[in-house]
């Protein structure tokens, strides 16, 4: 029997992915975004800036540092791609067999507020997937940089303008806004530098960020990526918000280090002259009815459903040894956030302590299942408190420490 090749993503956002096991397909790049995208996008465009309006005295934020990744617009045909080109206000216009190849400027008159600069790093997958919708986004903000329009009524232009006679560039070269990492690079590896303990302050990943992720895309000179560091530092410093996605209920922040390796909040803060952190915002589309958040309350939210959560805890225990290394995993993502964005709040590491720590028979079982792992647990909490992450008592720490010792000897066998 002859079955017929199936799409893969996410089962949620579409049911045909079922049942598995058949020959997969993605799309067809060119296709994106969809217009179905178009419109999820518009919506939380929507709710993003109505957000950040009512919580700066109707004011519009003027430039936001979007993330884009390459599986994730696989699996939502080009949501967040979709939302760059919203907010500076251009749309994106199919051919007549669907492809999407040009875009255009939607009217100050239609859009009803000021176009948002933004700020784009592309993952090192999105870059190899959808260089052709980098091309788009790259012309549709050079479109509106170069749109004879009020400063006050198109940032991008305003900020364009600005870092052209600070580069001594053209406007349209000091509109680059679309980045990522050099050909054949991927990541900002601050996820690998956390993960493995090895970085000595906050300014070595900022600085690792920069290097790694200041490569821009310009249509005007297609198939190069070059290095624009400067450019990169020039467009960062004006950002007022951080913005990524979540679109689909299979990977949660801290399952992976992928979300906060590429967050720039902190890199923004040290970069902007008031030294001011910027806003953090989450988009969650993994249902059909989408939440804007803080970071700091999608942390909660992943904590509370996840690495506190007794049904999650005990059913990766019940898995033995990987589950216990999956705890510590999910423990360590959450400092990650705290390194990056500083959005994690005193009571999850607190309340981690309680669970694993301070329960005498949960730390037993943990050290039994897999004493390397909770070695790794141990080291955690006391680099979140070294680090000025998590506040405890003198108590905690000194256990912690006696603790380390004593799983240190078990390990070495002494």
């Amino acid at each position: 029997q002859f079955l017929m090749p199936a799409p893969g993503g996410d089962p949620i956002r579409n049911p045909d992915v079922l049942p598995t096991g058949r020959n997969m397909h993605a799309l067809d790049p060119s296709s994106i975004p969809t217009q179905a995208a178009v419109e999820v996008a518009e919506d939380v465009v929507r709710k993003l800036l109505e957000k950040l309006s009512d919580e700066n005295d109707g004011q519009y934020p003027e430039s936001i540092a979007f993330t884009l990744w390459g599986t994730d617009n696989i699996k939502t045909y080009g949501e967040s791609l979709a939302q760059v080109l919203a907010l500076v206000g251009v749309r994106p216009v199919a051919d007549s067999l669907g492809r999407v190849n040009k875009v255009e400027l939607i009217p100050l008159e239609t859009l009803g507020r000021p176009r948002v600069d933004v700020v784009v790093s592309c993952s090192g997958v999105f870059r190899d997937l959808f260089i052709n919708q980098m091309n788009l986004m790259d012309r549709g903000i050079k479109m509106a940089a170069e749109a004879d329009e009020p400063l006050d009524q198109n940032f991008v232009r305003k900020h364009a303008i600005e870092q052209a006679e600070e580069m001594n560039v053209s406007i349209r070269e000091a509109a680059c806004r679309v980045f990522s990492n050099s050909a054949g690079s991927y990541s900002a590896n601050v996820g690998l530098a956390i993960e493995n303990g090895g970085w000595e302050d906050e300014g070595q990943l900022q600085e690792q960020f920069l290097t790694r992720k200041g490569f821009a895309f310009n249509a005007d000179k297609p198939g190069m990526m070059e290095q624009q560091a400067d450019l990169f530092k020039a467009a960062l410093k004006t950002v007022d918000v951080t913005f990524q996605n979540l679109d689909s209920s299979e990977i949660s922040i801290t399952d992976v280090s992928h979300y906060y390796d590429s967050d720039p909040t902190k890199v923004v803060q040290g970069l902007r002259d008031d030294k001011k952190k910027p806003m953090s915002l989450m988009a969650d589309t993994t249902t059909a009815n989408a939440q804007v958040r803080t970071l700091s309350e999608t942390v909660r939210l992943d904590a509370r459903t996840k690495l506190l959560n007794p049904k999650f805890y005990e059913g990766m225990l019940s898995t033995g040894y990987e589950g216990v290394r999956e705890i510590q995993k999910r423990l360590r993502n959450t400092m990650g956030w705290s390194a990056t964005a500083g959005e994690v709040d005193n009571f999850v590491f607190e309340d981690a302590n309680d669970v694993f720590i301070n329960d005498a028979e949960m730390q037993q079982r943990l050290l039994d299942t897999n004493p390397n792992a909770f070695r790794d647990m141990v080291t955690t909490f006391l680099e979140a408190n070294g680090r000025g992450y998590w506040e405890t008592s003198e108590e905690n720490i000194e256990r912690l420490q006696e603790l380390y010792a004593e799983v240190e000897d078990r390990i070495e066998g002494v």
